[in-house]
């Protein structure tokens, strides 16, 4: 097997994992192992069969999917025992992507539109985050169909965009329950109208952030980047109580965090030139 469809799976693995983390986005893990763009583009491609994009786009749900068993377990008996030393360690991965980020966006110098674009990405996950919760808790007949179909969409985007957390969404939405117990009983024909908005939300936010991506890289980026900063605080650890011992450990697991991705994300720089 070739070393890049190897580092596809690892990559695959790591994100697959760590959205078993609450408040974490699959997409803001992929942005920041530099993989983000390259999935976007795939998915576009697999669409008109490209063999490439296909076979890169089952390397990487290989990965994921082997990620979200293998860390099913793990991740939320190590969230349970060690709550705010876990919570900073994932913290410290999310900021060790920035230097990344602000490489791919071509950031030379300190400019106001930065500050605009970071803001704007902020404001963008704020408000997708006051989405009144049970909005689309599941109804019968006509209704219920499209607002799963509506739900899909905005599942959908939290799937593609980084920054928003698809087990947060489905909380907001009011659909954790009904897609946990539907996937449970198997019974699938019964959110088959999400499964559809699902995909068709998919394929929309990919080609539109492709589009994004070659035309408007900078703004694309740092708005990407807004996103990922406005999501830190559902990152943090609320209403526990620590001692300076318990503090300090989890300032050390938060510069782990960022030396390991950081460090990730600057060898994979290394070898791409």
């Amino acid at each position: 097997m070739k070393k890049d469809s190897i580092v596809t799976m690892l990559k695959g693995l790591w994100i697959g994992g760590t959205m078993t983390v609450p408040g974490v986005s699959g997409g803001s893990m992929a942005m920041i192992l530099g993989i983000y763009d390259r999935l976007i583009s795939a998915v576009n491609n697999a669409i008109k069969f490209k063999k490439e994009s296909i076979l890169f786009l089952i390397q990487f749900l290989i990965g994921a999917v082997v990620g979200l068993v293998l860390f099913s377990k793990a991740v939320p008996y190590l969230l349970t025992q060690f709550p705010f030393p876990m919570h900073f360690f994932f913290i410290g991965c999310v900021a060790g992507g920035i230097p990344m980020i602000f490489r791919a966006a071509k950031v030379t110098k300190f400019s106001w539109k930065i500050v605009v674009y970071l803001l704007f990405g902020i404001l963008l996950v704020t408000l997708i985050a006051m989405i009144p919760k049970g909005l689309f808790v599941s109804k019968g007949g006509f209704l219920g169909i499209l607002l799963q179909l509506i739900g899909g969409i905005l599942i959908a985007i939290a799937l593609v965009l980084p920054g928003i957390s698809v087990s947060h969404m489905l909380y907001m939405l009011g659909l954790y329950e009904t897609v946990t117990t539907a996937v449970g009983n198997l019974d699938i024909l019964s959110v088959l109208p999400l499964g559809i908005g699902v995909v068709g939300g998919i394929l929309l936010t990919a080609k539109v952030m492709e589009k994004a991506m070659n035309r408007a890289p900078q703004f694309t980026y740092l708005v990407v980047l807004g996103f990922l900063l406005g999501s830190l605080p559902e990152l943090f650890p609320m209403g526990i109580s620590v001692n300076l011992l318990t503090i300090i450990i989890s300032l050390i697991m938060a510069v782990a965090g960022f030396f390991f991705i950081y460090l990730i994300t600057k060898k994979e720089e290394l070898i791409s030139e």
